[in-house]
């Protein structure tokens, strides 16, 4: 009785890893597809009192299929053992997968010569027991049914008991890192074990970390990538508002030499407008000194002219009232017409009387250009009137 460790590479056509043997294995799709429905920790599955007692007498109990394995082993070998996974192959696959170790499988062939002193001895040792606990998720299945004998048609195993060394691979693949069929002591299975973890582990052992880590370095690349969007929008964003902000600025400083500007040319119209307010006529004011043959002078020149015309029937006195509250009162003959009063007012040159007409309180009675001709007496202002100047 020898054990055979199908390690070499060059005998089997199989690539070789760090010296080791390696072989990728395609799963079957009834493996690769099927989840179990039930998981368990050992000792979970244990028969009735009643059954144990009395199994003539009841009908023999129907074993979930994740279970056979480990129901029939204990009951032939007790619960001394490494902690087997009763679940399918795949989903013991993802528990190494998630928790980054190795899978040892084990083909159990209870019929095999060889199997009840592997199961007694090296797989019952408190050092395999504790070493496979420790570095490995572990799962075994009988050879001759369910999932047990797809993977052995999968594994081709040459001789029983038959062990493997399993790593994720992509796709429906399994990478088999180390097989060993035929007897084995404890010592040798866990030397095996040993020198399969250091030297393969940095071929196979890390392709889950490597997957996260790859998984790591695409999140790590794609925040990254968000900070620099982000960056960038917060830089287009401080683009904007400094454009906006130089262009309200612009704008105020646009508005404030408009301003001043127009201050200026405001203060340099001023002594224009003062030069040319004292030849300013209306066109009424134009009208009535073309009819009385004289240009507007002076308010003083003026009304000191007019009152040398006045020199005879002084008898009807006219008060007259500005809109600003300004009175004046002067002396007209009754003979003397409404546009004398015009003349008058106009002599007096004060500011903002332009284009106006005379109006008589009580009775309300307006005399304007077409009055103009008409006597004081006939108009009714002898001997004593108010008028008052109302601007158009």
């Amino acid at each position: 009785m020898s054990l055979t460790i199908r390690g070499s590479a060059k005998a089997r056509d199989q690539p070789s890893c760090n010296g080791f043997f390696c072989r990728m294995v395609c799963l079957p799709k009834c493996i690769f597809g099927g989840f179990s429905r039930v998981m368990g920790r050992r000792n979970q599955y244990q028969p009735s009192e009643l059954q144990l007692q009395h199994p003539q007498l009841l009908h023999p109990p129907v074993v979930p299929e994740d279970w056979a394995f480990l129901v029939s082993f204990e009951q032939q070998y007790g619960t001394t053992h490494p902690f087997f996974y009763a679940c399918s192959f795949m989903q013991a696959l993802k528990i190494a997968e998630d928790e980054h170790k190795l899978m040892f499988v084990y083909l159990h062939s209870p019929e095999h010569p060889f199997t009840p002193s592997f199961c007694s001895r090296t797989l019952s040792s408190e050092l395999v027991v504790q070493f496979l606990d420790a570095n490995f998720v572990c799962w075994g299945a009988i050879a001759d049914r369910g999932e047990g004998l797809q993977m052995a048609a999968t594994l081709q195993p040459a001789s029983f008991p038959f062990c493997a060394v399993i790593a994720p691979a992509a796709g429906n693949n399994i990478a088999v890192l180390q097989q060993m069929e035929g007897p084995i002591d404890p010592a040798e299975l866990v030397e095996i074990l040993q020198r399969t973890m250091e030297e393969q582990g940095s071929a196979f052992g890390t392709t889950v970390r490597g997957r996260e880590e790859e998984h790591m370095r695409a999140t790590i690349k794609e925040e990254e990538r968000i900070k620099a969007r982000a960056k960038e929008q917060e830089k287009l964003r401080a683009d904007r508002q400094l454009r906006e902000e130089q262009d309200a600025a612009y704008f105020v400083a646009l508005q404030r030499d408009q301003e001043k500007e127009n201050l200026r040319n405001a203060r340099a119209q001023k002594p224009i407008e003062a030069s040319n307010q004292t030849n300013y006529q209306s066109p009424r004011q134009m009208h009535r000194e073309k009819q009385l043959g004289k240009p507007r002078q002076s308010s003083s020149v003026g009304e000191a002219q007019y009152k040398e015309t006045i020199t005879h029937g002084k008898d009807t006195q006219i008060l007259i009232r500005f809109p600003g509250g300004e009175r004046r009162e002067h002396n007209f003959s009754c003979t003397d017409k409404i546009l004398s009063i015009y003349r008058y007012i106009d002599s007096l040159g004060l500011p903002g009387i332009a284009n106006y007409r005379l109006i008589s309180s009580f009775p309300r009675r307006v005399y304007s250009f077409d009055q103009m001709g008409m006597t004081l007496k006939d108009a009714g202002l002898h001997p004593r009137a108010s008028l008052f100047v109302e601007l158009l």
